[in-house]
């Protein structure tokens, strides 16, 4: 006999049934078939007379949350030390639309653009320079 024997339930995970055959066998509800709302063909295609009768079609399928397309807005960011050197830019027209605060800036620059971090802002600031955000 082993000594570090694995246990049964260890060695079947993954195996669907656990070693008893039928998805239906050793449920430990007799021979009605389950529990609840089981057997009402929701997961096989096997779509019930009955189960429509009393839900409608409304008991199958998929019900959620999804968000429209709209809301999700795509964020296209450029950093302090990718920009161009020149006294004004337009970040919005570059095809960006957030303003990053990694790199170093020395000389006064005005930049317009939809949305920028706090920590960007206070360095173009503190260069002399100035953001101009919409409204």
């Amino acid at each position: 006999m082993p000594v570090n024997r694995r246990k049964k339930n260890s060695r079947l995970r993954g195996s669907h049934t656990h070693g008893w055959g039928s998805k239906k066998k050793h449920r430990g509800s007799g021979n009605r078939g389950g529990f609840g709302m089981a057997g009402t063909g929701k997961r096989s295609d096997n779509k019930k007379p009955w189960v429509l009768k009393v839900y409608g079609t409304s008991y199958f399928g998929k019900r959620g949350f999804n968000l429209p397309r709209e809301v999700k807005k795509e964020v296209k960011a450029i950093n302090i030390q990718d920009l161009p050197d020149r006294k004004e830019i337009n970040i919005t027209e570059m095809g960006y639309n957030k303003l990053l605060s990694k790199g170093r800036i020395s000389k006064p620059v005005k930049i317009t653009v939809e949305s920028c971090s706090a920590k960007a802002k206070a360095k173009i600031e503190k260069a002399g320079g100035q953001i101009i955000l919409p409204e």
